[in-house]
């Protein structure tokens, strides 16, 4: 098969690692920026009313997370709205994309312990379910779980056993290699069609994504498996003490690699939906008012709560954890 069905296997297939809830921080096989600070999706909702106050989302619009996992993400935004503009938390709509069941039922008893019936939440297992006028897409390490195919100087790999074979031709994948200028590398497969799936989703909307990589492309393999906080490149040699056999992974632990935003801004801008930025995570988070946000917390908690939570949120920002390898990319459609 194709490594890019092997990938979609691995992560979405029966029992794949995303089919079923996870658990992620300390007793996961990863952190996120979610799972590190309540304050990642407080800096959203701040951006989110100031959209509000700049006339570009209405009071009724639509925010809508994609690839919400657990619905921490969309939960601590809507906290926030309510601490700082609770109009907004009854007349805003939020949606969260979610093709897995399991999860669905997760986020909504989540989202009913929390809010019980104050927050609407509607759920679609596509983009393409989705149609509204104004909205506000937010996504957080989604770019990295799209399947990909494997690129080594012309020679595109398939997979036989969990063994990789570099012996197949794809002219597709050839394309994006010499516009990306890569001689080996992962190709993103399906960044085209859900830029295309959003675009269709709403008439008018700002999408903002966090992930990890770079806007130029990187010269080699970034494909890695996430196991109980151990990081293992794919392709690690069998005689590594870290080696662990693909069969004993696969479908239990993470699969990624890094994005290639320049893939991403081109997929979007095919689509008809304008760039607007690229940040590294710290600027950003910076930029629209954490920093704001934990001097109001200084102000009205107890010194030992805002000592925890300024600690959780140096992580966001600071260059040696996930402030300078985190990126922030932000599209329009008007």
């Amino acid at each position: 098969m194709k490594f890019s069905e092997y990938m979609t296997e691995w992560l979405y297939g029966e029992d794949g690692y995303y089919t079923t809830y996870k658990n992620i921080g300390k007793e996961g096989d990863f952190y996120t920026a979610v799972s590190t600070s309540k304050f990642f999706g407080g800096t959203i909702a701040k951006h989110i009313i100031a959209l509000v106050d700049e006339g570009f989302l209405q009071p009724d619009a639509t925010i809508c997370e994609i690839g919400a996992h657990h619905g921490y993400f969309l939960a601590d935004v809507c906290e926030f709205l309510y601490t700082l503009r609770p109009a907004l938390l009854s007349s805003f709509n939020f949606v969260i994309i979610e093709r897995f069941d399991d999860l669905q039922r997760q986020q909504r008893e989540y989202f009913a312990e929390s809010f019980g019936d104050v927050v609407k939440l509607t759920h679609y297992k596509s983009l393409r379910e989705m149609h509204v006028e104004n909205a506000f897409f937010i996504a957080n390490e989604i770019f990295d779980a799209f399947p990909c195919e494997l690129y080594f100087k012309g020679d595109v790999a398939r997979v036989e056993d969990h063994e990789v074979i570099f012996d197949q031709k794809d002219d597709w994948v050839e394309q994006k290699a010499k516009k990306y200028h890569k001689d080996r590398g992962e190709i993103a497969v399906g960044y085209e069609e859900f830029a295309r799936e959003m675009a269709g989703a709403a008439e008018q909307f700002e999408f903002m994504s966090f992930d990890y990589g770079e806007m130029q492309a990187r010269p080699d393999f970034s494909l890695r498996v996430y196991t109980k906080h151990k990081v293992l490149p794919f392709f690690l040699p069998e005689d590594n003490e870290d080696y662990i056999p693909r069969e004993q992974l696969f479908k239990k632990s993470d699969i990624t690699y890094d994005v290639t935003f320049e893939h991403v801004k081109d997929a979007y801008i095919e689509a008809g939906v304008d760039f607007v930025e690229f940040k590294a995570q710290m600027v950003a988070l910076v930029d629209m008012g954490l920093l704001e946000l934990l001097e109001m917390l200084q102000k009205n908690a107890d010194e030992k709560i805002y000592k925890q939570e300024l600690e959780k949120a140096k992580i966001l920002i600071m260059p040696n954890f996930l402030g300078e390898r985190f990126k922030m990319i932000r599209f329009r459609k008007q």
